[in-house]
């Protein structure tokens, strides 16, 4: 279980070596947004908020917790739809995203019952990988890539896919507008999300 302030090198280094490895010069740390989230104390305790007028009328047409509804509401620039049970916006970092990223499974404080705490999307997830990825190759020596990744939905389509949220060390597009097809076409628009 992460908890706020942990030192997440030191965990990863000393992960790697029970299971016998090191990392390797190209190698890409994949992590979990709820790891960095929960060591950056980006947890909140629903006891500790107050909701506004507007997030207790959007709370009782989706049927969702006020608490959680001020919450989406603080993380997100836009409410792009809304029906019961979801909430889709478009989150602070720029995402389109169900309920503004926030979790509630796999959350606890201290001392109080599970049930009341969730856990936001980290402040930064570029900032976040790059400064993970600094004091690893410090403590490697070892060009490595970082990427902190989440669980997205997809519109129209059934099941929850890993993106890349945050990423430091290796590129997120890769871009083909300019190469030329194997039938001569050139490309205009294809970029690749490679982290994705």
């Amino acid at each position: 279980m992460i908890r706020a302030g942990d030192n997440l090198v030191e965990m990863i280094s000393k992960s790697l070596q029970i299971c016998g490895l090191s990392l390797l010069e190209g190698d890409i740390l994949v992590i979990a947004q709820k790891i960095i989230s929960k060591a950056e104390g980006r947890t909140v305790n629903l006891t500790s908020v107050t909701p506004s007028a507007e997030a207790i009328d959007l709370a009782e047409e989706t049927q969702k917790d006020p608490r959680l509804v001020e919450l989406i509401l603080n993380e997100s620039t836009e409410v792009l739809r809304c029906r019961r049970g979801l909430i889709i916006v478009e989150h602070r970092l720029g995402f389109i995203c169900a309920n503004a990223g926030i979790d509630h499974s796999n959350v606890c404080g201290e001392g109080d019952e599970q049930s009341e705490y969730v856990l936001l999307l980290p402040h930064n997830p570029d900032a976040s990988a790059e400064h993970l990825r600094k004091q690893l190759v410090d403590l490697y020596g070892k060009n490595i890539g970082v990427l902190i990744i989440d669980s997205h939905g997809r519109a129209w389509r059934e099941g929850i896919v890993g993106i890349s949220i945050g990423i430091s060390g290796l590129p997120g597009l890769v871009d083909f507008r300019g190469v030329v097809d194997l039938f001569g076409y050139e490309m205009k628009v294809t970029q690749v999300a490679a982290a994705d």
